[in-house]
């Protein structure tokens, strides 16, 4: 039976785990915070690593050790933009993505993708705006940009199977032209056209977005 001494040492290791876990996380928040905001505001030329140490109050080796090269980090404010965490979270792991798959109709499950675009692209559109303007400038932004462009356009073909799998989908209709047109017309670049530039609200946005995709690629009363 371990004594009480060393229960009280473990116990302290612990807190004092706990304690270092939370501090690490917080530097990190911190030194995303920064970057991010030096990225939209200032550009990529501009965001130097030691400029985002000096905003999040760390030394340069930690942003470093925290969150990798600039590239690296791009790539991660991308990504966690998408998920909403301060991670990357695969797909098919979104808890959106599994309420599309949960839905029964193509409807329902258009609907639920237009709530997610409204709220990722708040997040994303900013970010995607000042990643397409380095992007012909800095090769490894450029190769970032379309890694994660033709992720989105494999993303929107699977999307486009799980809706004409309803039998919701007008007959003319293939999986291919579906997915271009989920692809379009839910891009970062739409959001900003809307939101940014002609003041539409995410309410407004949502609301549109999941009527004009219901009516363009759902067959109508008429059609049944």
């Amino acid at each position: 039976m371990p004594s009480k001494s060393r229960t009280v040492k473990r116990r302290r290791r612990h807190y004092r785990s706990e304690i270092r876990a939370e501090g690490a996380a917080e530097t990190r928040q911190r030194i995303l915070e920064a970057a991010r905001a030096r990225f939209i505001t200032r550009g990529y030329a501009a965001m130097t690593m030691q400029n985002i140490a000096d905003d999040a109050e760390v030394a340069l080796d930690t942003v470093y050790e925290t969150v990798g090269r600039k590239p690296e980090l791009v790539k991660l404010l991308v990504e966690i933009a998408i998920s909403n965490t301060d991670r990357e979270v695969p797909a098919e792991q979104r808890a959106y993505v599994q309420r599309i798959h949960a839905a029964t109709s193509a409807r329902e499950k258009l609907a639920i993708y237009a709530n997610a675009v409204a709220d990722i692209h708040q997040r994303l559109a900013p970010l995607v705006k000042a990643l397409e303007s380095a992007a012909q400038a800095h090769p490894d932004l450029g190769a970032i940009w379309r890694e994660i462009a033709e992720r989105r356009a494999q993303n929107m073909k699977k999307f486009a199977a799980e809706l004409v799998a309803t039998g919701d989908v007008r007959a003319e209709l293939d999986v291919a032209g579906i997915a271009d047109v989920l692809w379009a017309m839910t891009a970062p670049e739409m959001y900003s056209l809307l939101v940014d530039q002609r003041g539409w609200s995410q309410a407004e946005l949502e609301a549109w977005l999941a009527d004009a995709l219901a009516r363009v690629l759902l067959r109508t009363r008429a059609d049944r």
